[in-house]
Formats: C-alpha cells, structure tokens, sequence
C-alpha cells in the first residue's frame, strides 16, 4: 500500500467494518457524516461543567471542537489551566491533572478493520487518559484513519503522520516531532467509557 493511501477516505463497508470490530471489542462506535456532527454530538456526550482535558490534535483543532472545549466557558478545560502553571515548580500538579481528567478528547493515528486504536506521542502527556486515566475517552476519527491490521497502522504512522507532524511542529516550535511512545488499544472493559466517533469524511492527519 503506498503511503499516499493513507490521506485517502475509506469506503464505508470499511468503515462498518472497524466500526463492528472496535464494538465487539466493548468500544462505544458511532458513524457520522462529517465534522460538523461530530462537533455536536461531542458537546452531547459531555456534561456542561466536567472537567475535560483536549490531546493534541489537528482533527479537534479543525473541526472546532478543540475551542468549543478550551475557551467556550462550557467546561473546566484542563489544557488552559495546563499551560498557565510553571513546568518547573508545578510538574507534580500538571501530571496529575493530565492524567485523570474526568473527560479526554482527542483523536487516533489509526483504527484497524481488527478493531485496535493507535495513537502516537512525542511526550506522552495525553496517553494516561487514553489508557485508562480519564473516567471517558472519546476520540474523533476521520475516514482516511482506517486500516487493515496492526502492522499497516504503524506504517500509517511512521510513513504518513510523522512527517506531517514535524513539519507542523517544525514550522511552530523550531524542531521536528518524533515517535517516543506508542499507544495500542485492542479492548475497553468498561462499558461505554470509550467512544469513538468515526467520520466518513477526511479530517487531521
């Protein structure tokens, strides 16, 4: 599979079919049409005042749900609150806020037709929520995100997001991304903690 697949939208019995896997394996999985209705159907998942915490993401920067999260007064957004305190003497706080958020939002760096999530990270802040940290997860997926199997996501993740990545990270702080921790989500237990809202639209990386 060349790597310019993987910014292509798959067709929707691929969709359905990530869609059925990732529900057997105790996932929460909702198709949606496009961004715009993940948008909302976030703010419907999120009750007004919970404390909820954006992973970096250029489908929830995109889409707007990042801004309706960090600066639409509806919730108390960990991410601001994150930033404003000092890294030197505040570190243990940060940590602990980061990593059990009652919500996390973000988005995945593949899904396979297997029913597995992956999700890549230079520094690992977001990965304790996702894992388990945060009381729900719920991640916005577009359609060119879906794979096959394990192996063709971590070649989505290498070949395709990390030089996108870099180059964002390049042209925004001076240095290129890199891949230091690695995410694979093959079940949730808990039933309707993980949700994930797959788009039959491109959107993110």
């Amino acid at each position: 599979m060349p790597a310019t697949s993987f910014a292509d939208p798959v067709p929707a019995r691929r969709l359905e079919r990530a869609a059925a896997a990732l529900t057997a394996h105790g996932f929460t999985v909702e198709i949606l049409d496009d961004a715009a209705a993940a948008r909302s159907r976030v703010k419907d998942l999120i009750p007004e005042g919970a404390g909820v915490l954006t992973g970096a993401s250029e489908t929830l920067r995109l889409s707007g749900i990042e801004a309706d999260i960090n600066a639409g007064g509806r919730y108390r957004a960990v991410r601001p609150r994150v930033l404003a305190m000092d890294r030197a003497t505040q570190s243990d706080e940060i940590r602990r806020l980061s990593a059990t958020p009652d919500v996390i939002v973000g988005s995945v760096h593949a899904v396979t037709e297997t029913g597995s999530l992956v999700i890549a990270s230079g520094s690992g802040s977001q990965l304790p929520g996702y894992a388990g940290g945060a009381a729900r997860a719920i991640w916005v997926v577009g359609a060119q995100k879906v794979v096959p199997d394990l192996s063709t996501a971590l070649r989505r993740v290498e070949d395709h997001c990390l030089p996108l990545e870099s180059a964002r990270t390049q042209a925004l702080h001076g240095w290129p991304s890199t891949v230091n921790r690695l995410l694979v989500l093959n079940a949730e237990h808990n039933s309707g903690r993980g949700i994930v809202l797959l788009l039959r639209e491109t959107i993110g990386f």
